[in-house]
């Protein structure tokens, strides 16, 4: 008999190792080995295109053929819409609302003609049905397959022949060629390849639902990443209505476009307006609360960004941050101490941005500072007043992009009063109406403010 060739396999990145190790040294976590079994496939002539080399101005341009969702956010997210044959993977935490999500996405494509594939390895038909009747989804068109076989879902893919097809979830579909059990890398990187590929060829759409690992990043392979065309991270806490959807990769738009929803009992409903939402529980005349606008993609939203600063009654004082990057507040903290005397080594430090959004981008450093400014002064900021700008270890203020877009959003929600950064014209605030105050350091934001 021919002897099986085994592997150990790190499940987080897919590092391949011939014995088994504590430690990978590709990623760095630990205990993620598992023996899976190697074998010879002769499938090479199926994965090729068999395609020849053509010039490329005879190649068809399609970017305008895309297929509206129907939900406004969502095309904007992905582009403009859904590209034909284009792969897209989704993540979130467990319950967030990834499937119904999604089942609301086929939904409102059957009801304009489309035939779609819903292909669950999770959930029977009868939970799907239940999710379904939940929040309206009823249409002819509208298939539902429970299937975790790989060859099984290619077949009825063949046959149907759907313009669009949901894989929830990709770490539950099995193929037989391979002997290692669903969700181990084999499986994922054999699947993802199978089904990408397949939407390649016919030129039909397809969503994979991927699981997430406690870090919060899709479980399996990183290279599951880069073979699909987009990948969206649905973010949200449990204790807010509302989740955020969040393109970090888009082979066809640009990334870090965000849409908002709202969970309710009839599933998921679009926010036109952000801005409104995030800033709708803000207090009046509370110390330690600041506005900034941040520049999500290409659009502008205005967040609150609060801080709590106070004495620590231990020895050494805590950093607790929500929203924003922990090393960057304990950065701008200590700039504070040099630049401004705030003696903040005795102070706990408590940042929260309001709404569980997460703010990635330095523009908002301003609104840290000036939020723990007001915390540590216990003297609120004029509630007509936006910050922006980026704080360098120096304490200069330095410049941000998108300038316009911001003071723009922050005038329609009512603001007549933005601090920027001293490089920014003053030719912005006259179609506006809003009073620009330049500023060079955070010395000089400390003396405007309070």
């Amino acid at each position: 008999m021919k002897k099986i060739k085994v592997a150990f396999i790190c499940q987080n990145c897919g590092h391949q190792s011939p014995k088994w190790m504590g430690k990978c040294p590709s990623c760095g976590e630990w205990n993620q080995f598992v023996e899976e079994e190697l074998r010879e496939t002769t499938q090479s002539a199926e994965i090729g295109f068999d395609e020849a080399p053509v010039p490329i101005g005879s190649i068809e341009d399609d970017e305008k053929d895309r297929i509206g969702i129907g939900i406004a956010d969502m095309d904007h997210v992905l582009g403009g819409g859904i590209v034909r044959g284009s792969a897209v993977l989704i993540g979130g935490d467990p319950g967030i609302g990834k499937s119904t999500l999604l089942l609301q996405v086929m939904h409102y494509l059957a009801e304009t003609g489309l035939k779609v594939l819903y292909i669950s390895g999770e959930e029977s038909g009868r939970q799907i049905k239940m999710r379904g009747k939940r929040i309206g989804a009823s249409s002819p068109n509208l298939f539902v397959l429970v299937e975790i076989s790989l060859e099984n879902i290619l077949k009825y893919i063949g046959e149907l022949k759907p313009e669009v097809v949901v894989v929830d979830s990709i770490q539950t579909i099995y193929s037989s060629a391979l002997s290692s059990a669903p969700g181990s890398v084999s499986q994922i990187r054999e699947a993802s390849e199978k089904l990408i590929l397949t939407s390649k060829k016919t030129g039909i759409p397809s969503f994979l639902i991927g699981h997430v690992t406690k870090e919060g990043t899709i479980a399996g392979p990183r290279v599951l990443e880069h073979m699909v065309d987009t990948v969206l991270y649905f973010e949200g806490d449990s204790g807010h209505a509302f989740r955020i959807v969040r393109s970090v990769k888009n082979r066809f738009g640009p990334t870090n476009e965000i849409a908002v929803f709202e969970m309710k009992g009839d599933g998921l409903s679009e926010v036109t307006n952000p801005s409104a939402l995030f800033l709708s529980e803000r207090p009046t005349g509370a110390a330690g609360s600041a506005v900034v606008p941040s520049i999500e993609g290409t659009r502008p939203i205005l967040v609150e960004i609060q801080s709590l600063v106070s004495e620590t009654t231990f020895g050494i004082p805590r950093r607790t941050t929500i929203g924003v990057d922990h090393n960057r507040v304990s950065l701008l903290a200590a700039v504070l101490d040099k630049v401004c005397g705030f003696h903040l080594g005795n102070h706990d430090i408590f940042i929260n941005v309001a709404g569980g959004v997460k703010l990635v981008e330095p523009a908002v450093d301003l609104g840290i500072v000036s939020s723990m400014m007001s915390s540590f002064l216990d003297r609120p900021i004029d509630s007509a007043t936006v910050v922006c700008g980026e704080v360098g270890l120096t304490g200069e203020v330095r410049g941000v992009n998108q300038v316009e877009a911001r003071i723009r959003e922050a005038a329609r929600m009512g603001f007549n009063r933005c601090v920027l950064p001293r490089i920014i014209s003053s030719d912005l605030a006259v179609k506006e109406k809003m009073e620009l105050v330049e500023i060079g350091t955070v010395k000089e934001l400390l003396d405007f403010l309070f």
